[in-house]
């Protein structure tokens, strides 16, 4: 457990230094409303219109979307139940948190995963639209951070969680042929 001890001090110093000013509670209303961009709505309604609107093209990230999901759900969901790691608040009473999470592990960020999944599918089906998608994944992992609920770390394994099975799905698709 020593070799983490670095990365879970960096992680709550980071925590501290994010929440434990004035402007927590004024950042909090801000972040709830980018945050819950990243609930599920979102995705769905992406993928709908792409199919709908978006002739072959639109299909495919469709299926590339919900194949990736099904690859990232199950490792998500066996991550958080692996490693436990206690939220922010649990581990610092110092560390205030602005909404109560939807589970009781924060490793990894699923909203972060999803997020970045999400990105990198838009990036390859959309490249037009890449840099606002990656600014948008990335918002959605501070706001994560800034309403206490994730830690660093926890983001930035999600967000490399999301980009792993959103490539390993469009290589999964390509191999096929679709």
């Amino acid at each position: 457990m020593r070799s983490i001890e670095p990365i879970a001090k960096f992680d709550l110093a980071f925590s501290l230094f994010c929440l434990q000013h004035k402007f927590s509670r004024p950042i909090s209303k801000l972040c709830r409303v980018i945050s819950h961009t990243g609930d599920g709505h979102l995705y769905a309604l992406l993928g709908g219109l792409s199919w709908w609107l978006g002739g072959e093209a639109g299909s495919l990230f469709l299926a590339a979307g919900l194949l990736a999901f099904v690859i990232e759900l199950p490792i998500y969901w066996t991550a958080k139940n692996v490693f436990k790691r206690r939220r922010p608040q649990e581990l610092c009473a110092l560390v205030p948190s602005f909404i109560t999470p939807s589970d009781r592990y924060s490793l990894p960020s699923g909203h972060t995963a999803a997020a970045f999944l999400i990105a990198t599918l838009i990036g390859q089906f959309y490249p037009a639209y890449e840099s606002f998608s990656l600014v948008w994944a990335a918002l959605i992992a501070m706001s994560r951070i800034l309403l206490g609920v994730h830690f660093f770390s926890d983001v930035l394994i999600g967000a490399c969680m999301g980009i792993a099975c959103a490539t390993t799905a469009l290589s999964l698709i390509g191999s096929y042929g679709l």
